[in-house]
């Protein structure tokens, strides 16, 4: 099955009106439509959707609830995200509308459609916002763990500005201005699986570093982590045990962390509308799968990258690995290509803050689609600029 869409032409016809089978976009019993987003293209766009940068951060939500505790959160957020989805196509297919705005429009009229969008338009940014300053803030350092450079001074790959404004221009910008979200099937499937060789690393490194690790192990560390590194070296076979059950003061940062863990209902509709034989239950399908496995790949990460460090898990799962496994090629690796898969990840978040401009622009130059296009990336890479915070990834 091609993971992009193709071009080919179908008739729907002999689908009863008002079963699951029934396309949720026609406006009649039989119409012409171009063949949209294929299958395997929308689950990947979707699990692209789902999955970002926190997974990094659930096995410390796990050391901070226990295995079972996780699971059941874990659980109930999947369980959730799955049926608000489930009602948002059964809304869909009831009413005939297939945007937000319109959905808005249709229970509050003229204030509903506004109040939906600029809803959309700040979670949105501020997504893709978070996203960007991770790739300014961490891709520097990054690139620098491959190269090494004798010479004097900064190489220009050590100024995170530059490097923003360069995969921007150059990556970023030209797969937000793709047509359909369909196209971006190939960009989604290599952040799955860049996403997938993380886990794999972090189920191979579990037998990489012994708990509790010994008195006298040698680890090259710097003074930043030093106390941490004795605290894990002085500790026990009971601190190498893993805990069903954990309640403490920690616990309560699991809730945000999971709360985004399935997030994904910006995309939901962009990703339906182009979907090749759109139905309610093709449509769920396409949820079910992504959310089975972004499930499944959590799960995964979680449970080994807490029975690697367990209680002392880092609320970024990477740093834990470059602290007790310094210039380890695995591990820078699997960094670079957690970055790339956020940076894939900026054009799919981009798609439904720019869905109405593309839909009331369709027929103006290509000037104006592109200030239309460009204008989110200037808003955030402008706030970044401006920060100094540094995130660690």
């Amino acid at each position: 099955m091609s993971i992009n869409a193709t071009t080919d032409v179908y008739s729907e016809n002999g689908v009863a009106e008002g079963t699951e089978n029934t396309p949720l976009l026609g406006n009649g019993p039989s119409q012409t439509r171009v063949r949209g987003a294929s299958f395997v293209s929308s689950v990947f766009n979707l699990m692209n959707a789902i999955m970002g940068s926190g997974i990094l951060g659930l096995a410390y939500v796990m050391a901070n609830t226990g295995v079972v505790g996780f699971t059941i959160l874990l659980t109930a957020v999947a369980s959730l995200a799955g049926y608000s989805i489930h009602l948002l196509l059964k809304l869909c297919d009831q009413t005939g509308i297939n945007s937000y705005e319109d959905l808005g429009e249709k229970a509050l009229k003229k204030p509903g459609k506004v109040s939906v969008g600029i809803a959309i338009i700040i979670q949105n940014i501020g997504a893709m916002s978070s996203y960007l300053f991770i790739l300014k803030s961490e891709l520097p350092a990054t690139i620098s763990n491959f190269v090494s450079s004798d010479g004097p001074g900064n190489a220009w790959y050590e100024d995170g500005r530059l490097l923003l404004i360069i995969i921007a221009v150059c990556v970023v910008l030209p797969l937000a201005m793709l047509p359909k979200i369909g196209f971006l099937g190939y960009t989604s499937s290599l952040s799955f699986f860049f996403v997938l060789y993380f886990v794999v690393v972090v189920v191979i490194k579990k037998w990489s570093i012994p708990c509790p690790l010994p008195n006298n192990a040698t680890c090259k560390i710097t003074l930043p982590v030093l106390s941490l590194f004795l605290q894990i070296s002085n500790s026990t076979d009971s601190d190498c045990t893993p805990k069903l059950f954990v309640i403490s003061s920690k616990s309560a940062y699991a809730i945000p962390t999971m709360a985004f863990s399935f997030l994904c209902h910006t995309a939901i509709l962009p990703i339906y509308c182009e979907l090749d034989r759109p139905t309610k239950r093709r449509m769920q399908n396409v949820t079910n799968i992504s959310i089975s496995l972004s499930f499944l790949l959590y799960m995964i990460s979680a449970l080994f990258g807490y029975l690697t460090f367990y209680a002392h898990a880092e609320s970024e799962l990477l740093l834990g690995y470059s602290t007790y496994l310094p210039r380890d090629v695995l591990v820078m690796t699997v960094r670079f290509a957690i970055l790339i898969s956020v940076l894939l990840t900026v054009p799919l978040i981009h798609f439904p803050v720019s869905a109405p401009t593309r839909q009331n622009h369709r027929n103006k130059g290509k000037i104006c689609a592109t200030t239309l296009y460009f204008s989110p990336f200037a808003a955030c890479m402008c706030w970044i600029s401006r920060s100094r915070r540094h995130v660690k990834l």
